[in-house]
């Protein structure tokens, strides 16, 4: 990274000494400081609220959430997205879809070339930075959570550059929201208030799944509820697989049956379902009734409601994920529209939040131009999509002609072609391929042309073609066809003429037509 901008640093602006500087305490992560309060929370280990999950304990976690305390309901979101398989592959969907676009940094309106520069300048830094993958796709965390905190752990000065070190992500169990202000996000310290997220420290994102408080606009809240009856579902699903088909077995003992004898029985019973045999002493009966009846329809239709909810909370739909009873393209195509309106939301926030706590600092920290706060480039994601290739190439011609006036450059962002360079090489049409008939061994007073000779057909055939030369060429074709016409009916007529050329094969056949029809189209144009 380095020796990148080293390199390319002559291509913007001279550098000075940055416009603001770093307190030196934000040099080092704030969760490594040390003041009157120790921090405490890097020792919180998860409690893993999942185990023995109830829907009293569930609904106990997220009024905790509310009144402040995040972390059950974080711990909560994470063994969820560990346990459920489905789950897990839904939001992994979301999450990658936006790290997937394409992304860029935009100057503010009207730029100065300074300001140009700066947006250039920002750009080639944040590619450089092998972490900005990862710093996005952990960002999209806050989707199931409602937020997500990334740590600079560091900034160093480079060449004239005030660039971060690094950043990693931290758990969700070390926040807390100020208990005055549910929206503010604070370090657990061990203090009732928290502490303050220091500023050039931190991306703060969080991502509204709805409207609300910082606890509630998590998707957590909303998949907790299927989770909770998919998991019980499962459960019974595998306690009737356990016992589907296994005989009731009964043992009976005689009146007076001491403790021992009937525990012996009860042994007897158990051994004789899971082994097929046993023993049981004399006196005692064992009876076999008819086996379990059911079937498992009930509990896996429960399962499949809980991941259709989950597929419609994640991602606005199911065909997506599963075509269900009634699937079709069309169908899918609807519900994969819904799935990038849901990306392209993302997206949105992800950018704002980006441009707030990576973009303005490098602006602030590093850029020339900087003087009002409100002018100062935006980060951005791509979220066009290249149109149709077929349906504007039959189209844009036509609309050409009419007269309308159609930007060059308004096409190659629509169908997402990047404009080329002096320096590329240019695509160009293919010359048409002269027509085999028109290259080979004509008959006599036949105009002969090939790829090499430059000669006007139209201006050539009036000194060449004579009516001679037209019976010459087209009668061979027509004038068979016409006689057997002349002397048969329409059905003989018809199986003669399919013979007439039966001993030619189908390229002599072409190239024999394709003679009549051109001279036929040359001397009609001449003597029309």
């Amino acid at each position: 990274m380095l020796n990148l901008l080293k390199r390319n640093k002559s291509k913007f602006i001279e550098r000075t000494e940055p416009k603001f500087s770093l307190p030196t305490t934000n040099k080092v992560p704030q969760t490594e400081r040390r003041n009157d309060s120790t921090i405490v929370i890097k020792r919180h280990e998860s409690t893993h609220p999942s185990i023995g999950l109830t829907p009293a304990r569930a609904a106990s976690i997220l009024l905790e959430a509310e009144r402040g305390t995040l972390y059950p309901q974080c711990e909560l979101a994470e063994d969820m997205e560990e346990k459920d398989t489905h789950l897990q592959s839904e939001l992994g969907k979301r999450r990658r879809a936006v790290q997937g676009l394409n992304w860029h940094i935009v100057p503010p309106p009207r730029a100065t070339d300074a300001e140009q520069r700066d947006a250039e300048l920002l750009t080639e830094i944040i590619e450089s930075f092998t972490w900005f993958d990862d710093c996005i796709y952990d960002a999209t965390d806050a989707i199931l959570k409602g937020f997500s905190c990334q740590e600079f752990v560091g900034w160093e000065q480079v060449d004239g550059l005030m660039l971060p070190t690094g950043i990693e992500y931290r758990d969700p169990s070390w926040f807390q929201c100020h208990p005055d202000n549910k929206n503010e996000l604070r370090l657990r310290d061990g203090s009732h208030e928290g502490q303050e997220l220091a500023p050039f420290n931190w991306i703060f994102h969080t991502a509204k799944s709805k409207s609300g408080y910082l606890s509630r606009i998590g998707l957590i809240r909303t998949l907790v509820w299927p989770f909770i009856f998919k998991n019980y579902s499962i459960r019974d699903l595998a306690e009737f697989i356990e016992i589907y088909g296994l005989p009731i077995r009964i043992g009976k003992y005689p009146a007076g049956a001491t403790d021992k004898e009937k525990n012996t029985l009860l042994e007897a019973v158990m051994q004789v379902g899971h082994n097929a045999g046993g023993i049981i002493p004399t006196g005692m009966e064992l009876d076999f009734k008819n086996a379990a009846e059911g079937g498992a329809e009930p509990f896996t239709s429960m399962i499949n409601w809980a991941e259709l909810s989950m597929s419609k909370a994640i991602l606005g739909g199911t065909l997506t994920s599963q075509a269900g009873s009634v699937g079709s393209q069309a169908l899918g195509n609807v519900h994969n529209e819904v799935r990038f309106e849901v990306r392209d939301s993302d997206a949105k926030q992800l950018a704002a939040t980006l441009t707030r706590d990576l973009i303005m600092p490098l602006y602030m920290l590093n850029g020339k131009s900087f003087n009002d706060p409100n002018r100062h480039p935006r980060f951005e994601f791509d979220l066009s999509e290249p149109e149709d290739l077929t349906t504007y190439a039959s189209n844009l011609p036509t609309l050409v002609s009419m007269g309308m006036k159609i930007s060059t450059a308004w096409v190659h962002d629509k169908l997402q072609i990047p404009i080329a360079s002096e320096d590329d090489d240019i695509l160009k049409a293919a010359e048409p391929q002269m027509p085999a008939f028109l290259s080979a061994k004509n008959p006599k007073g036949f105009v002969t042309l090939n790829a090499s000779q430059e000669v006007d057909p139209l201006k050539a055939a009036p000194a060449v073609i004579t009516g001679n030369d037209w019976q010459q060429t087209i009668d061979p074709v027509l004038k068979p066809i016409v006689d057997i016409i002349m002397q048969n009916d329409l059905a003989t007529a018809k199986n003669k003429i399919e013979d007439l050329y039966s001993d030619l094969d189908s390229e002599q056949l072409q190239d024999m037509i394709a003679r009549g029809i051109f001279v036929a189209q040359l001397w009609g144009r001449l003597n029309a």
